[in-house]
């Protein structure tokens, strides 16, 4: 209560130094390190003033990549002086955001206060997401090469990279990550009900990602206003119409979760693709396709009925994906995405969207996609 009472109190670009001085005063640590994510999920960096002068830390097979993927602490051998590491993840209702790592004496006191430094990573991790507001240590910390415009907009469009209800579990990633345009995803969850949006704006650069920020913020806009789904779809259809006049349009995939019986309504205007694992069988699921939004004047939009049971994990893939030609021209289709499911079934939701994203490199064969690739992945537990 003590290291929270400080934290909360301190001016948001001194919560490291903070929890550091009290982690000292109160455990005895020797060290403190807060490392975040980067965009691209592959390393953890510590937060520290720019320029950077400690290399990061990968997330592959590393002591502190370890607690960041199982979300779980891990304590590290203990070393020349006795001393042990304690690598605690820093996450906020399932959105991962980094780890916190700290050197204390070794011994049993350890073990046994592991529960308290769990908590104190967790309390940190809200403050930062409250300090971001106000200061750009963090985000500034998550980059590991220079944000493009675009993807600098698309990002702080973003809800978060996972999310995590007894409900469901949600997880989502894009690629490129440092030069993104035009794909989204967005989520938002009340005591009854999951919204959920998987989006791909039309066009390249910063002219996409103007796009999806308008069509993006106008579904919000209706969605706040308590409007029906298919609803939302034609306000969003009028304001990208309104500014583009049919030049560009959004593809869009909506749902809307009732958490108690997973039933959805489901409007479809354009590309994102749905699949679903049940059972142990991938199967792809079809909509009925309408209009995207801002391709004509005044479209109207049609709701459909769609079933989701305990257990179910469901995929939405852009077209990024599932249209990506290998070297020898062959797409990557539905069957590889199958294999790509059932290689990662064991695997958390906020897991897979970069497991599936690093086969789909493999399929591609060239590091970096000439188109933006998104994955989100849904795991539904029910009420």
């Amino acid at each position: 209560m003590a290291v929270e009472r400080a934290l909360r109190t301190a001016a948001p670009h001194e919560l490291p130094d903070v929890v550091g001085r009290e982690l000292v005063r109160r455990y005895a640590a020797d060290s403190v390190d807060l490392l975040v994510a980067d965009y691209g999920l592959t390393v953890l960096q510590r937060v520290t003033d720019l320029p950077h002068t400690l290399p990061p830390v990968s997330v592959h097979n590393t002591p502190a990549g370890r607690a960041f993927g199982a979300q779980e602490p891990f304590v590290e051998g203990n070393f020349g002086d006795g001393s042990v590491c304690v690598h605690l993840p820093v996450s906020v209702r399932g959105d991962r955001l980094g780890v916190l790592s700290v050197t204390l004496p070794g011994g049993d006191h350890v073990r046994e206060c592991l529960p308290e430094l769990t908590e104190l990573a967790e309390v940190l991790g809200h403050e930062v997401l409250v300090a971001e507001r106000d200061t750009d240590l963090y985000l500034r910390a998550r980059r590991k090469d220079r944000l493009t415009l675009a993807a600098e907009m698309q990002w702080q469009l973003l809800p978060g990279r996972s999310c995590s209800r007894p409900e469901f579990e949600l997880g989502a990633q894009l690629e490129p990550a440092y030069a993104i345009h035009g794909d989204n995803f967005d989520w938002s969850a009340t005591a009854d009900r999951l919204a959920l949006y998987v989006s791909n704006g039309m066009g390249e650069g910063i002219e996409a990602s103007l796009l999806t920020n308008l069509a993006v913020n106008a579904l919000r806009n209706a969605r706040r206003a308590g409007i029906p789904l298919a609803d939302q779809a034609a306000l969003a259809d009028q304001a990208v119409y309104a500014h583009y006049r049919g030049r560009s349009h959004m593809s869009v995939l909506m749902f809307d979760f009732e958490l108690s019986t997973g039933r959805a309504r489901v409007v479809d205007a354009g590309s994102p693709q749905t699949l679903r694992l049940r059972d142990g069988v991938v199967e792809r699921i079809v909509f009925d396709e309408q209009l995207p939004l801002g391709m004509f004047e005044e479209t109207d939009y049609l709701e459909q009925d769609f079933g989701i049971e305990p257990g179910d994990r469901i995929l939405f893939v852009s077209d990024g994906v599932y249209a990506v030609a290998s070297p020898k021209g062959e797409a990557y289709g539905d069957a590889a995405l199958a294999r790509a499911i059932q290689h990662t079934r064991l695997l958390p939701a906020a897991d897979v969207p970069r497991a599936v994203l690093r086969e789909l490199t493999g399929h591609r064969g060239t590091p970096t996609p000439d188109d933006d690739a998104l994955v989100v992945c849904l795991d539904w537990r029910g009420q």
